[in-house]
């Protein structure tokens, strides 16, 4: 089963965002705050697009999406991963490991140093991702952003 990576199109960041605040609803709880989110890492992203230092990615699967991530510039030496998501009919296909690895050679290619990330501590099977790519948990905080009881942490990878 093969998965294929296209850059973003007409449409695409709306399904971005209308994915996120769906799944992550229905999965974890979370109300439309986290789409709101998700909808202003997308806005900013558009505003200040620079296509040498970032880039954001559709993964295709028998020609439908099934996930997406981001790589956005934080400073000079530092890329920012956004965003990933994989479908849930998607799971175990190695989506999240051909986007993860895109975005990670991308963030190479642009002269990153270091890919920082933010997810939830509940999200566990991105957390296990995260952490086989060699990244590290920095920190930890208390969060009710988009639900009760979420506790945020902030990762890093030295490129």
């Amino acid at each position: 089963m093969s998965v294929t990576l296209r850059p973003t199109g007409p449409g695409d960041l709306g399904w971005i965002i209308q994915r996120h605040g769906q799944l992550y609803a229905a999965e974890e709880g979370w109300d439309h705050r986290f789409e709101g989110v998700v909808a202003g890492v997308v806005a900013d992203y558009v505003k200040t697009y620079d296509p040498a230092r970032e880039a954001c990615w559709i993964a295709e699967h028998e020609g439908r999406p099934v996930g997406s991530i981001m790589l956005a510039r934080e400073t000079e030496t530092v890329g920012r991963l956004r965003l990933l998501l994989v479908e849930p009919s998607a799971r175990g296909l190695g989506v999240g490991e051909t986007l993860v690895s895109a975005c990670l050679a991308r963030a190479r290619e642009a002269g990153y140093a270091e890919v920082v990330l933010w997810t939830q501590a509940n999200l566990l099977p991105a957390r296990r991702l995260y952490a086989r790519f060699g990244f590290e948990l920095e920190k930890s905080w208390d969060y009710d952003g988009f639900a009760e009881g979420l506790v945020s942490e902030s990762w890093r990878l030295k490129l």
